[in-house]
């Protein structure tokens, strides 16, 4: 009966592949921040050198990268929208000069709600996906999915404005304190009531004989768990960089590869790829080649960045410590935006290549390739119309 439930639901690749390496992320390490202090560690204590650059340049900066292969390496996707893909670098570093211009505050304030906005907005389009064939149910029933996830990712932010924490998103400062604990309050009983609404409609769907849609459910478990523990209940910056991290990395980094494992399969020969040699990462046993390239590239943007500007990992980054150190100079005014580059153009262009409501996309039909072949499998079947 398992195996039977498991094949049912709406994954997006496979049940194995979703729950390993989309869903699963932000449950287990949630689950390691509260079971750390049971080994004996009564506090959790900053993040390490190497954990930082495990999770900081091996996950979050290198999931920038993984947009590549979804955009500037695909020829057909450059050929589609050339002005999309020409203007958003450019635009993305002329705004962060202006914005530098107006003070480094500034620009960081701006970037951090940019990634904010992109972090909030995966997790939306993530339940979008895995409610895609509830077609039918009332209206209601998605508000209450909307709601839903977004109030698990926007009430711990609101907590976070309105109470002092010992985290930031990139600098000190970077978010707007407001001195408002009554208002984090409110939006905590307004979540509260959410989630309330959210377990009846499960229950009404179920009596219904709709079933239970387990993919959706554990994505608005673990992403509801994994925000409030990184943000409301432990106020350390490790859990905060380990909870924001890895439950949104290694699911876009994952869903990248799930996609361009697909795009090879159904292209063949006549890969759209920019060279023959890409679709070939998208095997099993080239994932440790996709992940040297990703972490490749991230460590030398981070590299640049700490020689420039930072100067806080020079055990990390020792070939980039020859670089003269710019900080406070009117050089970062279009330095900084020039190495923030590749972060913003990926959150603009996330906002675009991934819209459900777009009729008539090629990427749906990449994305969904499995489930359509078990559904022309299964109409091929004897005493199927």
């Amino acid at each position: 009966m398992a195996q039977t439930l498991l094949k049912v639901q709406p994954w997006i690749f496979s049940a194995r592949f979703d729950l390993s390496f989309i869903l699963a992320p932000a449950v287990l390490v949630t689950l390691a921040a509260l079971a750390w202090p049971l080994f004996g560690n009564a506090a959790i204590g900053e993040t390490s050198p190497w954990l930082w650059l495990v999770l900081v340049v091996g996950v979050d900066v290198a999931h920038v990268y993984s947009t590549l292969f979804r955009t500037y390496l695909d020829r057909a996707e450059l050929t589609a929208r050339p002005l999309l893909y020409g203007l958003t670098p450019v635009l993305a570093w002329l705004g962060g000069c202006l914005l530098y211009w107006c003070g480094s505050l500034v620009f960081w304030r701006v970037l951090a709600y940019a990634a904010v906005f992109h972090f909030v907005r995966q997790q939306y389009g993530f339940m979008m996906i895995y409610a895609r064939r509830e077609r039918g149910l009332p209206v209601l029933f998605r508000r209450i999915d909307k709601a839903a996830i977004y109030g698990a990712t926007l009430y711990p932010l609101v907590y976070w404005h309105c109470h002092r924490r010992q985290f930031s998103w990139f600098v000190d400062g970077d978010f707007i304190r407001l001195d408002l604990p009554l208002l984090a309050t409110v939006a905590g009983i307004v979540y509260g009531a959410i989630l309330v609404a959210y377990a009846a409609k499960e229950m009404i769907l179920i009596r219904r004989g709709a079933g239970f849609n387990l993919p959706r459910n554990l994505l608005l478990v673990g992403t509801a768990t994994s925000w409030f523990i990184g943000i409301v209940l432990f106020d350390n910056d490790l859990v905060f960089t380990g909870t924001n991290i890895i439950a949104h990395g290694i699911p876009y980094i994952a869903l990248i590869w799930g996609y361009g494992r697909n795009q090879a399969r159904l292209q063949g020969a006549r890969s759209s790829f920019l060279a023959p040699w890409i679709a070939r990462l998208f095997t099993w046993r080239a994932v440790p080649v996709y992940m040297a390239i990703l972490v490749g590239l991230a460590f030398l943007e981070e590299g640049l960045w700490d020689g420039f500007v930072w100067r806080e990992h020079g055990g990390l980054f020792g070939l980039f410590e020859a670089l003269p150190s710019l900080e406070g100079s009117d050089t970062l005014i279009w330095l900084a935006p020039l190495l923030a580059m590749p972060q913003a153009t990926h959150y603009i262009l996330d906002a675009f290549i991934w819209r459900m409501q777009t009729k008539d996309t090629n990427w749906k039909q990449v994305l969904f390739a499995q489930e359509r072949a078990v559904q022309q499998h299964a109409a091929q079947q004897p005493g199927r119309p």
